[in-house]
């Protein structure tokens, strides 16, 4: 936990992204994103310990992935707030369409919840005395935004960078171009000439022209070849279902790959690998286990 212009950081583990929780000056606090629905319990309570007994008015989400939103629910019945998001994202979550929302393609969890207002890029956050201004940031997500106070020099980047690297890019794997729309947030962020990022995972970094050039490199490296990053979003995606696992049997994990559509949508355009999805998905695996980020134990696949 760390405070930082008028707010206060809850750096998550990968499961959940970073809680930044906007302090309010008596007029009621905002937080940027809650985390995973399976830590709703401890953001509950780090909330609470942050707020100081201060309201918590408002929740407002920089996307809507499951570790970016999954407290939502959570805190609206503890809290009474209001939820904001994306305008991008208004109708999949009015119609709770899980297909456009993303759970269901990649097999995540996300409790349902409701939205009440939207914050759409080149407005404005305002919350107490801070201002926040709301920026497009497509390319791991069509709909995200990063929010920038400009008197601080604070920009809040979700997902669009950290200090090592930056989210898979989504609509890449279902073969739409966006890695263009990537490095224009990159530029974008730049443009802003910010002292501070508060990234959506990591802590809060102060070289952000580090971060950039970094985050540029591993984009060029991607643009050379995608399907080197198709690979990493396989594995990336298998990393964040076990982290909300824990471990399962083999059987439980194939039968997640089979029923997860983005994930035979990735295998096609990779040229359908070692013939069958079962067949690659058993690769996968044994890859990671030799990797060191998952092990594979009496026919249990579990989190390492």
């Amino acid at each position: 936990m760390s405070r930082v212009a008028g707010a206060t950081v809850l750096e998550r583990g990968w499961l959940s992204s970073n809680n930044v929780l906007l302090h309010g000056d008596g007029g009621g606090a905002v937080l940027v994103d809650s985390g995973h629905g399976r830590h709703a319990a401890q953001t509950l309570a780090l909330v609470h310990h942050a707020l100081h007994g201060e309201t918590l008015a408002g929740v407002v989400n920089t996307h809507l992935h499951s570790d970016h939103c999954g407290g939502n629910a959570a805190l609206a019945r503890a809290q009474g707030c209001r939820i904001t998001i994306p305008p991008g994202s208004w109708d999949a979550v009015a119609a709770w369409d899980e297909e456009a929302l993303s759970y269901a393609p990649t097999g995540q969890e996300c409790e349902r919840f409701g939205a009440d207002a939207r914050l759409a890029p080149g407005q404005t956050l305002a919350v107490g005395r801070q201002r926040w201004l709301a920026l497009a940031a497509p390319g791991h997500d069509p709909h995200a935004l990063i929010l920038y106070n400009e008197l601080q020099g604070v920009v809040i980047t979700a997902d669009a960078l950290w200090e090592r690297g930056f989210g898979v890019v989504f609509p890449e794997l279902d073969g739409m171009s966006a890695f263009d729309d990537v490095a224009a947030v990159l530029d974008l962020i730049e443009s802003l000439d910010a002292r501070l990022a508060i990234p959506g995972h990591g802590a809060p970094f102060e070289d952000i022209a580090g971060a950039l050039a970094a985050a540029r490199s591993r984009l060029d490296g991607f643009r050379r070849d995608p399907m080197r990053h198709a690979r990493h979003a396989l594995k990336v995606l298998v990393k964040f279902h076990l982290l909300e696992r824990e471990r399962e049997t083999l059987a439980q994990t194939m039968a997640w790959f089979a029923t997860a559509g983005l994930y035979r949508r990735v295998w096609e355009r990779l040229g359908r690998p070692a013939g069958a999805l079962d067949a690659y998905a058993a690769q996968l695996l044994a890859e990671m286990a030799a990797a060191g980020h998952l092990a594979l134990v009496d026919g249990e696949v579990r989190n390492a």
